[in-house]
This record gives structure tokens, sequence and C-alpha cells, in this order.
């Protein structure tokens, strides 16, 4: 891997809370991370009323500058195609070899794309996603996150174990993996120690 940012993708309606364990543990691991939205300097509303005012046009993203794109969930995913731009940047991205990691809504928009229909993965719920209509059904995973090659998912609530997953793909916190999980998913004190030992 060689490049060391990471895209993080924005837009209306983004669930705050489910990459900011990723995010921040990245940038603290040396990690670049970048936002990307519809418009590079149009300013988005998350689902939480913030204003993000994205770093970067979708238009503009190249899979070779990025290390990874993390699509967040938004409710947009269910009220339309507005975010298809994103999901099929998606494609490119795993066509590239470049991987993704989808959580919540996201996942529904990875769905709509073809792009779950031959690689395990995860959602909130196998209903939620055989609403879209998709074929990989069969590849549905009961697990809080799942990776398949260069593809990670995840459902709403598990943002702790999107963020260990995300980490194992790029080689982030090698040796400390599991002490970050236990204590930020189990609330292990003795993690911490091990964490910043």
């Amino acid at each position: 891997m060689t490049s060391r940012t990471v895209h993080l993708a924005v837009y209306d309606t983004l669930a705050d809370w489910e990459t900011g364990h990723a995010t921040a543990w990245l940038a603290r691991d040396g990690f670049t991370v970048r936002t990307v939205g519809p418009e590079a300097g149009k300013p988005v509303t998350t689902i939480a009323g913030i204003r993000i005012v994205p770093d970067l046009a979708l238009a503009d993203l190249r899979p070779e500058d990025s290390a990874l794109l993390i699509l967040p969930g938004a409710e947009k995913y269910d009220e339309g195609d507005e975010l298809a731009p994103f999901t099929a940047a998606a494609r490119a991205f795993l066509g590239a070899g470049v991987p993704v990691a989808a959580i919540c809504g996201a996942t529904a928009g990875l769905a709509r794309e073809g792009l779950l229909d031959d690689r395990a993965h995860t959602s909130a719920a196998p209903f939620y996603l055989a609403a879209t209509g998709y074929a990989g059904g069969e590849r549905y995973v009961e697990a809080d996150a799942v990776t398949d090659g260069d593809l990670i998912t995840a459902g709403p609530t598990e943002p702790v174990a999107f963020a260990r997953e995300i980490f194992g793909r790029l080689g982030a916190y090698e040796g400390k993996r599991d002490a970050w999980y236990r204590l930020f998913h189990h609330s292990d004190p003795a993690a911490f120690a091990e964490l910043n030992g």
C-alpha cells in the first residue's frame, strides 16, 4: 500500500456515530483522513445537524490516491438514488484493488450496485438488504463486521467492530488491535495499559 490517505464519504443525513472510531484512530496511527462530498467546498449536513465542508469532490476522487474509501450510512440511501455515485465509486475502488468499508445504509447502496452479490457481508439485518432486491442473500453473515477481500461491511450498532476490521485491512495497530477492541468494545480496563504500553 503506497497511499496513507483514507477518504471518508460525506453527504446529507450521514450517520455521525458510525465512522468516528475508525477515522480518529487511523489519524492517530499516521493516516490522513480527507472528506469527499458531492461537491468540494459545498457543506453537507449530518443526521445530527453538523455541517461538514468536503475536502474533495467525488468526481475528483481516484482510487490510486487512496488507501481506503469509507462509506457511512445515511438516510438518503433509503430515499432514492442520490447517493448512487458513491456506490459507483466503490465499484471503481474495488475494481482497482483498493479497499472499501461500508456501514449501515451504505451496505444497501452497495447491494443495489451489485457489489454484495458475490461477497460475504453483513448489515443491519438480512431483511434490510433483501428489500433492495439484491442477489447476495446467501452470502449474508450474522456478525458484527465482515471482511471479504477488499470489502468491509458492518451494521449501524457496530462502529467499533467496523473500525477493527478497517485497522486489520490497513495494517494499523499491529500487535495492539486486540487490546484496542477489548478496550472500546468490552470496556476491559487491562486493555488500556496494553494499548498505551
